[in-house]
């Protein structure tokens, strides 16, 4: 990744960098320049310095300095670089110190945390390893490291360092945020009992020689401040910190148990019973068959729309003088069981190719059987005919080009399928592009997440635009690419919010 793309992924997710500083004027002015290499959006918090920090700070313009007369510590000028990061829209900070003991080239291993761990709060665990550093640093780390453990239940191998990306809207206890070095342990304890994931990535670090070593942290003052810290936060896990571990701990069982129940008694009590009935009695007219992709639609709204899937929330974009009449092949990437129930929220009139399991399923087979889903196993020459009475019949095919659910929600290889069919039935195609289903719930477990899930209904691509991209394997190939930058997009849109 070029540097310059590395920047507009970064701002396009919502990620700045604050620097907070105090009397750094040996290395601030470097530590600005490298950073700015790295990242556009940079905050600097100058807490009262009296060295020339200030005035070396006054030849970068494109960095948002927020500075005051009087040192209040770092946990306070970390509080005051959130909020202004806050105030201008971004939804993660990566923190660096203004000593020069970070390198600002790391930055690039923070944004690929946050790719894959979105809303966590990344920590850059230090490689200490024949670092000479003095007897009360290396105390103070393994001290704070223990009573992390004691107050959390987790365990962390650098809970000191300063080199961080942090969630802004998921801070908790900011405005009780204590004012110098404890801070940082504060925020990794609040962030752990509201259930925020702490993931650590490996970093490096530079010390100076010692005799160029500058540190303003007090031994006496600040072990007396961290320990009564500790002694409070002990306290406050027993009385706030362990309930809300359990309370979540149950809550996702508590979700997919509500789930399952809400699923298994509406299909095998409900819905089963009452399609078994309507469709034995009479004769199976297209009005009948009509009728059931209607009752599917419904199922699907209510499930979708009206929290039938707790702890998620649905959304969606269509876009302009998009028509759901016109029967097309439908394409859409593929994360999890829910996914198709986010597509029939937009019309009755989709048929989708299945897998064997699922056009037998005991739930739900008997339904989808007469709705006309048919299994893919089938062969596309086989089902060709029969694809073509539906879409004569005014519906539109699903298919998922990907094949299988997607395990990491990026988007996997695509299939030439789903461009065969739209060839041989002359009809275009309609991309779906989704979000969050996988991320709700993953393959390959059973358990629900919170998670917001959104689906966006792009403008359907014509036999024509297809025609002059080449043959199937060409089509599939740069709808992919495609896909992969349209969900690149949408992610670092919603993830600013995860």
């Amino acid at each position: 990744m070029g540097v310059e793309e590395q920047k507009r992924l970064l701002h396009d997710r919502g990620i700045c960098v604050v620097i907070p500083t105090y009397n750094n004027e040996g290395t601030i002015d470097h530590v600005v320049h490298q950073v700015l290499q790295e990242c556009g959006d940079v905050i600097v918090v100058n807490d009262g310095s009296t060295d020339h920090t200030g005035i070396l700070l006054k030849k970068y313009p494109a960095i948002t300095l927020v500075e005051y007369p009087k040192n209040q510590g770092k946990g306070y000028a970390l509080k005051r670089g959130f909020r202004k990061a806050l105030q201008q829209g971004f939804s993660y900070a990566i923190t660096l110190d203004g000593d020069g003991q970070h390198y600002p080239e790391d930055i690039a291993k923070f944004l690929k945390a946050n790719q894959e761990h979105p809303g966590a709060l990344i920590i850059g665990s230090r490689n200490l390893e024949g670092i000479e550093r003095s007897k009360g640093s290396d105390f103070a780390n393994k001290f704070s490291n223990f009573w992390f453990y004691v107050q959390t239940g987790k365990r962390l191998a650098d809970t000191q360092t300063g080199y961080r990306l942090y969630p802004l809207k998921k801070l908790h206890g900011l405005g009780l945020l204590t004012s110098r070095y404890e801070a940082e342990l504060e925020l990794l304890v609040f962030a752990s009992w509201h259930g925020v994931s702490l993931v650590p990535i490996p970093i490096n670090v530079y010390y100076p020689p010692k005799e160029k070593r500058v540190s303003h942290f007090r031994p006496v003052r600040d072990f007396s401040r961290i320990s009564i810290l500790n002694t409070l936060l002990c306290f406050l896990a027993v009385v706030y910190g362990c309930p809300l571990r359990i309370c979540r701990f149950f809550g996702k069982y508590i979700r997919t148990f509500y789930a399952l129940i809400f699923f298994v008694f509406f299909s095998l009590f409900i819905i089963t019973p009452l399609v078994w009935f309507y469709v034995k009695v009479g004769k199976m007219t297209e009005q009948k068959k009509q009728h059931l992709h209607q009752l599917i639609q419904w199922i699907s709204r209510f499930l979708m729309m009206k929290h039938g899937v707790p702890g998620t929330s649905f959304s969606y974009q269509v876009a302009e003088n998009v028509s759901f009449d016109t029967p097309r092949i439908i394409i859409c990437n593929h994360q999890s069981h829910l996914d198709l129930m986010c597509q029939l929220v937009f019309t009755p009139k989709i048929v989708f190719l299945t897998k064997d399991w699922v056009w037998n399923n005991l739930f739900y087979g008997f339904l989808i059987r007469h709705a006309e889903y048919y299994p893919v196993s089938e062969g596309l020459e086989t089902l060709l005919p029969k694809l073509r009475s539906l879409v004569l019949r005014g519906y539109s095919i699903a298919v998922y080009p990907e094949g299988t659910r997607s395990r990491d929600c990026q988007i996997g290889r695509f299939h030439q399928g789903a461009f065969y069919l739209s060839e041989q039935l002359g009809i275009d195609l309609l991309p779906m592009c989704l979000y969050g289903t996988g991320k709700a719930l993953p393959k390959g477990t059973y358990l629900l997440n919170k998670s917001p899930i959104y689906i966006q209904v792009d403008k359907p691509v014509t036999r024509d635009e297809l025609k002059k991209v080449g043959d199937t394997m060409k089509q599939a190939s740069w709808m992919r690419a495609r896909y992969r930058k349209e969900y690149q997009d949408i992610t670092n849109r919603l993830e600013q919010d995860a």
